[in-house]
């Protein structure tokens, strides 16, 4: 690792301390205390990293001069091999470190709100759609994060037309957030009689999930609509005119919600919606040079670029942003293998990162 960072390392351990005296101490307000905290859990994993690579690089130092004073023939062979053992171990360790040092995207500690549509493809589209939601919905039972359905819009055949929902947890957007882009399906549809493959899309978006402290919408730049709210095939679901329809009149941006009966709780959905929209928005645009960056890695998470193709015939999944191909669909379908995706995804990441910080 270069020496250059060295003094940064040695004061990033010289605050971990600080921090930990002053926690133990009394005084704190809790205001402070919970500032301090968070700082101080930021500060930990990185300085053991730092920690396991300063033992190593002792222990290698201590090897060395063993291997080349030892005068046992045995003990000499032992440092050798601990020796080659340890030089085999010590760059994860400094790859480990300098990873901890990337900056941090500021919203991957947010929740998000998961957004899925069908795309070309008529009723299979749909069909697919609805097995895409499913899919995350499993994924985050299995990583004990809460799914919350915010609005679903079904084609009366199994289908969504689209449906979107809260995922509430530690770290989600961090590892959805490359979900986002034109997921593409090759299937026999239930209704082909022939056997014939069809192709068919539905989209995905990842948005964080923004505050009200994050965006501030003033009233008078919406228009609110209520009307009755109807199921599939228009069968009416309700008797009063709870759905509530919002429109951002600045932007054009247009959020529906009628799964509650309740007027209020509809409202205060779709603002939810909205406003993590409009953070989405905003935070594009204040990122344009990073989202580069981005696209050049794995993709700009785009809602028009088609980043994975899953082929059920062949059982196999293609992230074609990081030509990675699964021959396990059963187990991506179901959440179990989705992790092996997204953790590809998010090394080629990292390891982009780091090139354009050494470069």
């Amino acid at each position: 690792m270069e020496s250059s960072l060295e003094p940064h390392l040695e004061q990033m351990v010289r605050r971990h301390t600080e921090l930990r005296d002053a926690l133990v101490g009394t005084g704190l307000t809790g205001a402070d205390f919970a500032r301090l905290s968070k700082e101080y859990s930021y500060l930990t994993p990185i300085v053991d990293g730092i920690d396991a690579l300063r033992r190593a690089r002792d222990e290698l130092a201590s090897l060395i001069d063993m291997a080349q004073s030892a005068e046992d023939a045995e003990l000499k062979a032992l440092a050798e091999d601990e020796l080659q053992t340890l030089r085999q171990r010590l760059p994860a360790l400094e790859q480990q470190v300098k990873l901890a040092l990337l900056p941090k995207d500021a919203d991957d500690a947010r929740n998000a709100i998961l957004e899925v549509r069908a795309g070309t493809g008529g009723e299979e589209a749909a069909l697919f759609a609805a097995v895409l939601f499913r899919l995350y919905q499993r994924y985050a039972a299995l990583r004990g994060w809460r799914f919350e359905i915010l609005d679903l819009s079904e084609t009366g055949l199994g289908g969504f037309k689209e449906a979107s929902a809260v995922i509430s947890g530690r770290d989600v957007f961090a590892r959805l957030k490359f979900e986002s882009g034109v997921h593409r399906v090759q299937r026999v549809p239930e209704t082909e009689a022939s056997g014939r493959i069809h192709t068919s899309a539905a989209t995905v978006a990842v948005l964080p999930e923004a505050e009200e402290v994050d965006v501030r919408i003033d009233e008078r730049d919406l228009r609110i609509d209520v009307f009755r709210a109807s199921g599939p095939g228009g069968q009416s679901v309700n008797t009063t005119d709870s759905a509530v329809r919002i429109t951002h009149l600045p932007t054009g941006l247009v959020v529906i919600q009628q799964d509650e009966k309740s007027q209020h709780k509809n409202k205060a959905r779709a603002l939810k919606v909205l406003r993590s929209r409009l953070y989405e928005m905003e935070r594009q645009a204040r990122d344009s040079a990073r989202a580069a960056e981005r696209k050049n890695q794995v993709g700009s998470g785009d809602r028009s670029e088609r980043i994975r193709t899953y082929n059920f015939p062949q059982g196999r999944v293609t992230d074609h942003r990081i030509d990675l191909t699964l021959y396990k669909i059963d187990k991506v379908m179901s959440g179990e293998a989705l992790d092996e995706i997204i953790d590809a995804i998010l090394a080629k990441h990292q390891a982009a990162r780091l090139a354009t910080v050494e470069a």
